[in-house]
């Protein structure tokens, strides 16, 4: 190969790279479908899939790459939602018009890899999954979890959800224990709570509530004295124990458990 080959060569090559480039941008374009938004053409160099509402486009190196948002959910727009601009697809109308690419994968308590989802034996409990790993929340003052809502709500607005036969009378009142003296119930939507009156008070069973003794039941209080420091909590917490305690509790008095609740109640009736 001589020196006046050169020439003839370079402009070979550069036309073989002129038709890959050419190649690339027809591969791209059909990539695209005919209404998808180049991303590479917007300000905020990411747009979502015009088919797919758990699928985006983002510029990558002047070209338009697909990417999938977290398992469980959907695009919301570029720093919008709970990680990569992906977020829960209840919050907004983000599926409208739109489906889903990818099916759901599941670990245990989580249908979908990220989400929040109701406990399957419980209406005061629910599960937040982030990537597959199950957290497990507590609704309090006598709130519900609402599946549809994905959030605590009052017990009214929640259906498929029995209460306890303790609290029949009144859904948020005290129940008395048994002949325990210092010891109750607290219903609270419906749901009993273990309680313990604080230190030196006695459970009276007329009035329901934790008084100074004697009562007709209760002469001399068995509470024990708190430590230092445990007064106040006992006062403002009510003495409430803690759960797993609560739960052995509920089997020893004899309090008959609560009714499969939320996701699993129609799977354990079949």
């Amino acid at each position: 190969m001589n020196f006046y080959q050169f020439p003839r060569l370079f402009c070979k090559f550069s036309f073989v790279s002129l038709v890959l480039s050419a190649v690339a941008v027809v591969v791209v374009a059909q990539q695209l479908k005919a209404n998808q938004e180049d991303p590479c053409k917007v300000k905020g160099r990411v747009v979502g899939d015009v088919t797919h509402c758990d699928r985006y486009w983002e510029c990558v190196n002047s070209q338009p790459e697909l990417y999938d948002c977290p398992n469980g959910l959907v695009f919301a727009g570029k720093h919008r939602g709970v990680t990569e601009g992906c977020d829960y697809p209840w919050r907004a109308n983000y599926c409208d018009g739109k489906q889903l690419a990818n099916g759901p994968i599941s670990t245990e308590h989580c249908d979908w890899l990220y989400g929040i989802f109701g406990h399957e034996t419980s209406c005061t409990r629910y599960w937040t999954c982030w990537n597959g790993t199950a957290t497990e929340q507590l609704c309090i003052g006598g709130l519900l979890y609402n599946e549809n809502a994905h959030s605590c709500d009052w017990p009214e607005n929640v259906d498929g959800c029995q209460k306890h036969p303790l609290c029949n009378d009144d859904a948020n009142g005290n129940v008395p224990l048994g002949k325990s003296c210092n010891r109750y119930w607290q219903c609270q939507g419906g749901y009993p709570r273990l309680q313990r009156c604080p230190a030196m008070l006695v459970f009276d069973r007329h009035s329901l509530r934790c008084v100074v003794p004697p009562t007709e039941e209760c002469d001399i209080p068995t509470t024990p004295l708190p430590l230092d420091g445990e007064i106040e909590n006992n006062v403002n917490g009510g003495g409430q124990l803690a759960k797993d305690e609560q739960e052995r509790k509920f089997a020893n008095e004899g309090v008959p458990p609560l009714p499969l609740q939320g996701k699993n109640f129609q799977r354990a009736r079949n």
